[in-house]
């Protein structure tokens, strides 16, 4: 098949998103497939006379892709467009997809989970892999996906969105109960995410958060441990387990060797995995899910489980969770890759 593997963008998860596409683009290459990677921002700026020889490039326009200890610099991907366009589509970009048989959304963050792609793919009668934009865009920002968790029965920390003014800060930090977890509601890989263990942390944790933009949400804070678990298709996949080397899972442990130690499956009872693969079924059918999702939740000390946030675009670097998940009950990563592809077509189809 010809398959565009879209990636990049302008996401603050931008680096997390061209590894996971490079992997999935040369995995699928690997099977047969005639796949390139594209950046959703940067595009091609100059096509070949024949664009179809494109998709038979050395190694897929794969770049050499690596993730950081920080976010990467935006504004720098801004200016180094050509066109300096505002557009979120770079050159060529919706023409390669429309040659495409289907194309696969390496994409993670703003780019890409909001819904916004999977939309104008749609306006373009362009298949892609994953959920559609609307149960995309509900599952991204995490009021709307608290909301209808709560409203699901599925059990998730108590929260607020917040509402202020620079200024209001300190007001705000002396007034929030604490413990807590301040967060925007449309970040990702543990971006614009602050764990503060005091009211001094909390005021600059409510300063921060407004550079990571959308809304800005108070959570209760539920200690025990930290367990993600997929949903491939119609069946969940074994959890895993993370437990940070430092203080807090941030961005830097969550993708630096060494960072935190990942054991999959989670060393969990047979009671406790029925109920967290469980939870992650619940939790992608309210939000109206499809192919592949991730839901990251707490097993607090009394044994009770509580849905954090799902990830509609999980990441698929070949170390992600996902990835891990299925290799766990026998499904390599290029099988992976083509089972999402797969399932994803099969969903157009109905």
């Amino acid at each position: 098949m010809k398959i565009v593997v879209l990636a990049g963008g302008l996401s603050t998860e931008r680096a997390v998103s061209l590894v996971s596409g490079a992997g999935i683009c040369r995995a699928l290459r690997e099977r047969g497939h005639r796949a390139i990677l594209v950046d959703l921002f940067l595009g091609l700026e100059e096509l070949p006379e024949d664009p179809e020889t494109l998709f038979d490039a050395e190694d897929g326009l794969c770049p050499d892709a690596r993730i950081e200890t920080t976010a990467p610099d935006l504004e720098a991907v801004r200016k180094s467009r050509r066109d300096q366009s505002p557009r979120v589509f770079g050159p060529n970009v919706p023409e390669l997809c429309q040659m495409a048989e289907i194309v696969f959304l390496g994409l993670h963050g703003q780019d890409g989970e909001d819904g916004r792609v999977q939309a104008a793919l749609e306006l373009l009668g362009v298949p892609y892999t994953g959920a559609g934009y609307l149960a995309s865009g509900m599952a991204m920002d995490k009021a709307v996906a608290k909301r209808i968790m709560t409203a699901g029965g599925v059990p998730t920390p108590g929260w607020r969105v917040l509402e202020y003014v620079p200024g209001e800060e300190g007001r705000l930090a002396r007034e929030l109960p604490m413990p807590c977890v301040i967060k925007c509601t449309t970040g990702g890989s543990s971006l614009g995410v602050f764990l503060p263990e005091n009211r001094e942390e909390l005021e600059e944790a409510l300063v921060k958060v407004r550079r990571f933009g959308g809304q800005v949400i108070w959570e209760e804070r539920i200690y025990g441990r930290e367990l993600t678990a997929a949903v491939l298709g119609d069946r969940a996949l074994p959890a895993v387990e993370t437990i940070p080397a430092g203080k807090d899972f941030d961005y830097a442990a969550k993708y630096q060797r060494g960072g935190a130690a990942e054991i999959c499956p989670a060393n969990l009872t047979e009671a406790e995995a029925a109920a967290a693969g469980e939870l992650a079924l619940r939790a992608h059918r309210a939000l109206g899910l499809q192919v592949y999702s991730r839901t990251d939740m707490i097993l607090d000390r009394d044994g009770k489980l509580w849905c954090l946030e799902v990830n509609s675009l999980p990441g698929m670097t070949p170390t992600s969770f996902v990835p891990q998940e299925a290799a766990a009950v026998g499904i390599g990563y290029g099988e992976l890759c083509e089972e999402i592809v797969r399932l994803s077509l099969d969903v157009k189809r109905r």
